[in-house]
């Protein structure tokens, strides 16, 4: 990992192909920076050639240094909390978490306060961090796992375009009912919201494409423990896929899971792989499944050795 400076700031010697232009167009064309990023740091003062301030209309020269400070001062009306965080991985761009079950990621009308952004909000503080709650995803209330959150501007957006370009990978385990079929490795069916606030999700031609990878880690006792992928993001994707197909996962009231074995669904956030927004370097995070799914999973007698065992294998292709 690059210093703690490089991670504050771009910093690159203008190339010679882009003498003569003007800066913005190098900012969009070449660093791929979105325009309201550049406005916005051009509007305080944050982007400098040869250690001077200048505007968005600015000829490039040759032997031209560019720097620009990603942090700016923002505020945010989230009450900070002293709550609990796990820290998978933080540097000054991004903070990785494994998000405890039954906690809602920010704050709603029903959750103004004991959510995962108050709690982030304290440890923020608490470190001198001067940054608002940026999420990149987020999780339902009752699953658990691995989030990002990014501390700027512009590493939002580069992870954001990052995640439509698939660099962004995002894996899941889950307990379900029933012996999935081994055969099927890729779910494939829309989802629909079927009216305007309604919380639950439905498969219907109406809805936007959904795209989930699956894979069968092991079977016993009627239960299958299943990786998938997340190729798409809709609220509840994994969810109402699994459902829709006759497979709830255990625990899932809202999709007609069983609540004899967990008591929330067991779905977990298990491993991450990215490209890190500022450094480039490629990343990953992993998060052990919880308490709760492990007792589970005992119950039935699933091995979570299969876990850890796949994950080393996404692993190996990865490098």
């Amino acid at each position: 990992m690059n210093n703690r400076e490089n991670l504050q700031s771009i910093e690159k010697n203008i190339p010679l192909t882009y003498v003569g232009e003007k800066i913005k167009t190098y900012l969009k064309d070449e660093l791929g920076l979105s325009t309201r990023f550049v406005r916005s740091a051009a509007l305080s003062k944050r982007i400098l050639i040869n250690g001077k301030t200048v505007k968005l209309d600015y000829i490039l020269r040759e032997e031209d240094q560019l720097r620009i400070h990603l942090e700016a001062k923002e505020h945010q009306e989230i009450e900070a909390e002293e709550i609990p965080i796990h820290v998978v991985y933080e540097d000054d761009a991004i903070l990785v978490l494994n998000k405890e079950p039954y906690m809602v990621v920010h704050p709603t009308k029903s959750y103004q306060s004991g959510t995962l952004s108050n709690a982030v909000m304290h440890h923020y503080k608490s470190n001198g961090k001067n940054t608002i709650i940026r999420l990149v995803s987020r999780l339902d209330m009752n699953t658990s796992g691995l989030i990002i959150l990014a501390k700027n501007q512009f590493v939002h957006s580069r992870i954001s375009q990052d995640m439509q370009a698939d660099l962004y990978e995002k894996y899941y385990v889950a307990i379900v009912e029933g012996a999935f079929p081994e055969e099927t490795s890729l779910i494939d069916l829309p989802i629909y919201r079927d009216e305007e606030g309604a919380y639950q999700r439905v498969v219907d031609e109406r809805g936007q494409r959904s795209l989930t990878e699956v894979k069968v880690l092991h079977y016993a006792n009627g239960h299958t423990l299943l990786l998938l992928k997340l190729l798409t993001g809709r609220t509840h994707q994994i969810r109402v896929h699994l459902s829709h197909l006759g497979y709830p996962i255990i625990g899932d009231e809202l999709y007609g899971g069983d609540l004899t074995i967990m008591k929330r669904q067991a779905l977990h956030a298990v491993y991450l792989s990215f490209r890190h927004p500022v450094t480039e370097e490629k990343m990953s995070a992993y998060a052990e499944v919880l308490e709760d799914f492990k007792e589970a999973a005992q119950k039935i007698g699933l091995h979570l050795s299969s876990i850890e065992n796949e994950i080393a294998k996404l692993q190996v292709v990865e490098s």
